[in-house]
């Protein structure tokens, strides 16, 4: 990992209004923010912080993906969410107990910003916008993890697996000439644990819909061939368990 006590001008440092929390800054404000930004390089599976040490710093992501993995008491560990670029991580406990419930693993060579608390609430009083922007980014994560509890309660595995993949697609996807494509590493184990289901399920489920060419994947990254097919095995369980429903779709291309 490499380190920058103040960010260099380049990419990561000169595209901030793409990142959640500055949407609609001005261009004097965002140069404000600028200047108290750290911008730190990590190579993949390095540890940005760690689960139970005392928040200092809010983090947003400016290129790569990020894991945030929770451990349990009896020392099971679960991936909760993925970090893509242009999202903030680790803003929460600054307002709370200051205590980070779960550790951020880089899930490949990224570009990490952050800012630290004492910064981030002096540019929060001086433009309130920002504070909006933290209501918006806190309201929307509510929204999912109501909608994967409502899913862990109400569907099957196969629907769970495909409802993971499409929010995926959707946070981070990008159209390819394939498909679209979730543009980082996703392993079996994630699928499975995004999606409360086993490895087993979830690596059966994927070899399937690559069988019927629902998807496909290459070095870990996943492409999606038909959406709207996968759209129906989420949203119809007689689908989701039938493989020979599964085999009656026709490939065709990405449909937004």
């Amino acid at each position: 990992m490499s380190h920058g006590s103040t960010a260099p001008r380049g990419a990561a440092a000169d595209n901030l209004e793409d990142l959640e929390l500055f949407h609609g800054l001005a261009a004097p404000g965002l140069a404000v923010v600028r200047a108290a930004m750290h911008l730190d390089r990590y190579a993949r599976d390095a540890v940005i912080f760690s689960q139970g040490e005392r928040a200092s710093r809010a983090y947003a992501l400016a290129a790569g993906s990020v894991r945030i993995r929770q451990t349990g008491s009896d020392g099971g560990e679960a991936v909760v969410r993925f970090i893509g670029a242009g999202e903030m991580f680790g803003l929460v406990p600054l307002f709370t107990d200051h205590q980070l419930p779960a550790d951020a693993v880089v899930a490949e060579d990224s570009s990490v910003l952050s800012w630290s608390e004492a910064d981030l609430k002096r540019l929060i009083e001086r433009f309130p916008r920002i504070a909006g922007n933290v209501i918006g980014v806190l309201g929307r994560r509510l929204g999912v993890l109501q909608e994967r509890t409502r899913e862990l309660t109400t569907l099957h595995a196969e629907q769970r697996i495909a409802c993971a993949v499409l929010r995926l697609s959707a946070q981070v996807g990008r159209d390819t000439f394939e498909g679209r494509t979730i543009g980082f590493p996703l392993r079996r184990k994630d699928v499975a644990q995004l999606s409360g289901t086993t490895l087993h399920t979830a690596s059966r489920t994927l070899a399937a819909w690559e069988t019927a060419g629902l998807l496909t994947s290459r070095k870990g990254c996943l492409t999606i061939r038909n959406l709207e097919a996968l759209r129906r095995v989420a949203a119809d369980g007689r689908a989701a368990l039938s493989d020979a429903r599964l085999r009656a779709f026709t490939p065709g291309p990405c449909v937004r």
